[in-house]
């Protein structure tokens, strides 16, 4: 058996670890494709190393994002928001981030900066709109899908208004070495590092045990003496936060920031987490799981684009993967309640 946060007990070794089933399917998603390649396409799907490249590098965005969303889910809630934070957090750090040398800068005084500048700014940004969040749905008591809907559509009308609509680009290059830096493994880094971290936060310290609690049983937390409002301010915080990072990584990665960026990233980033292993009703589900099930998805985009799928079938066979994760994580937790 195991236990909420993913910790053994004695009984569970004779278990195959979640993510090892995971992963397992990941495996036999590219050997689908390879398979179907050489039938449909005649050529092979994995062999292709700047394809392979590209997947890590798309993935890379959506699993930051996914790592703040996993422990959202994790506590019981959901954030609707993440994409149009990605887009709002992009439009204004990007005026920070701008050459003087570019002919259409948006603020004059804002040019030439340090890096560090538009960064600070982003993540403080992301932060805000996961404070906002966090305290309406603690203060106000509205359920996490309104207030994270609410924020979904006020940070997407803010990008657009910041500078009216116009994209904003010519970024200095030591802010563009955020998103191309070390031979364009720059975000692939800055994945698995914030992956790396929180995987270590929510295994081996309070914070992550508080997490796991208030998704398992709010009210025994709460008799524990744990302050769960405080503490999901803190979740939602970090989930902006690094929609916030994401976004940094993405506009320093393609050299433009627009209002129209980070449309679904949200979902996708919902997805990675259920696909993963999360529970919806949460209390359960591991970073590890998030980040393999964002390489499912990155897998599954590349090869329906390999094989010329036409981008309306991708979407539905994307939300059928996301229904049959979501039952078979049902159908656990039946089962597991009968056991018990």
């Amino acid at each position: 058996m195991t236990t909420d946060n993913g910790r053994l007990t004695p009984t569970s070794k004779k278990r195959m670890p979640p993510e090892l089933s995971i992963l397992m399917v990941l495996f036999g998603i590219a050997a689908l494709f390879e398979v179907l390649g050489w039938f449909i396409v005649g050529q092979s799907f994995l062999a292709n190393v700047s394809r392979l490249q590209i997947i890590i590098l798309q993935v890379s965005v959506i699993g930051i994002i996914a790592v703040g969303v996993t422990q959202v889910i994790i506590t019981g809630g959901i954030d609707l928001s993440s994409g149009s934070v990605v887009a709002m957090t992009a439009m204004i750090a990007a005026t920070f981030a701008q050459d003087s040398n570019w002919p259409k800068i948006i603020y004059p005084a804002l040019v030439d900066l340090p890096f560090v500048v538009p960064l600070v700014v982003g993540l403080a940004i992301g932060a805000l709109a996961g404070f906002i969040n966090g305290w309406l749905i603690t203060k106000t008591k509205i359920p996490p899908f309104i207030a994270t809907l609410g924020m979904m559509v006020s940070a997407r009308g803010i990008a657009r208004w910041f500078t009216d609509g116009s994209p904003v680009s010519g970024f200095t290059e030591s802010f563009t070495m955020l998103g191309s830096g070390l031979g364009r493994w720059a975000p692939v880094v800055v994945f698995l590092l914030v992956a790396a971290f929180f995987h270590v936060v929510m295994r081996y310290t309070r914070f992550g045990k508080f997490t796991y609690a208030i998704g398992a049983n709010p009210q025994a937390a709460r008799v524990s003496g744990i302050n769960i409002d405080a503490h999901l301010i803190k979740v939602y915080m970090i989930a902006g936060l690094l929609a916030g990072l994401a976004a940094m990584v993405a506009i320093a990665r393609i050299k433009t920031a627009q209002a129209g960026m980070g449309l679904m990233y949200e979902l996708d980033a919902i997805a990675a987490a259920v696909i993963g292993g999360v529970s919806l009703s949460g209390g359960r589900g591991r970073i590890t799981g998030t980040v393999i099930g964002a390489l499912i998805l990155g897998v599954m985009l590349s090869g329906f684009t390999f094989l010329r799928v036409d981008a309306y079938y991708q979407d539905i066979i994307k939300g059928a993967i996301i229904v049959c994760a979501v039952v078979v994580d049902q159908h656990r937790q039946n089962k597991r309640k009968k056991t018990s």
